[in-house]
């Protein structure tokens, strides 16, 4: 989400010059670009890529996931896009995007057993699978859509692993996301700690630098993470610049000060 102004391969030199030595991708433009130009765009920047989002459907369309969809060709699919992906990156991690469903009780059973298959199939190669809950503001009708939601499918579909695959189905846990659903925010990170894989952040409540223009303290927040829950993975910045990305920096400079 950073970078926009520029190419999607130039977005990595920009995130480069800019100081970063990790970046996650999210954007479907990804699967434009064949997976060795990008693994050697990244191995020519220095980048480490820890995550990026499965294949999502017809994003340009409006589908926003399939694995809670009965659409299991075109799941199957994005496996074998998303292990050919991964290794090629050697990311550790991918989100596996629910999709858009009307039909709750119906569309979980099939969330339930492709997150199962995911899980198989990457898990198998050492590939984590984090499942993200998305409030309903931003995007009406994601079927996972609070954090209960996903504690209860990460604990369903880990029962029916094998035990060396159990830990490798986790909570994505985002900020702006959490504070619009469910608010409590510090209280959230302490309760579904265990489960957290992966960390995004943007500010609420118009999605853009997590600064001190929002409504939310993060230093705090950021120093809770990593001291008392001891997180020592990476921060994912998915908001949206109120300028140019390099122009909304100046909060990250002050938290590393």
């Amino acid at each position: 989400m950073l970078f926009q102004e520029a190419s999607f391969i130039d977005r990595l030199k920009r995130a480069r010059a800019a100081g970063f030595a990790a970046v996650e991708m999210s954007t479907p433009e990804l699967f434009n670009h064949p997976a060795q130009e990008v693994a050697s765009a990244l191995q020519k920047e220095g980048l480490e890529c820890v995550l990026f989002n499965m294949p999502a459907g017809d994003w340009n369309a409006g589908e926003r996931g399939l694995a809670a969809l009965q659409r299991a060709e075109d799941f199957e699919r994005s496996l074998e896009v998303t292990a050919d992906y991964a290794a090629r990156l050697k990311c550790p991690r991918v989100h596996c995007l629910a999709g858009l469903t009307s039909e709750r009780d119906s569309s979980d059973a099939i969330y339930r057993q492709n997150l199962e298959r995911a899980v198989r199939v990457l898990g198998s190669i050492g590939v984590e699978v984090v499942i993200e809950p998305i409030n309903q503001r931003s995007m009406p009708g994601y079927h996972l859509s609070s954090l209960p939601h996903a504690a209860a499918t990460i604990e369903a579909v880990s029962e029916n692993l094998p035990p060396e695959l159990r830990g490798s189905l986790k909570l994505l846990f985002d900020f702006f996301h959490c504070q619009i659903m469910h608010g409590d925010l510090t209280m959230n990170l302490r309760k579904y700690a265990d489960l957290i894989g992966h960390v995004q952040v943007a500010g609420v409540p118009d999605r853009a630098e997590p600064d001190n223009r929002q409504e939310v303290n993060f230093p705090p927040l950021f120093q809770l993470l990593r001291h008392e829950l001891a997180y020592t993975g990476h921060i994912g910045l998915e908001y949206h610049p109120r300028r140019s990305t390099e122009e909304g920096l100046g909060w990250l400079e002050r938290l590393t000060e």
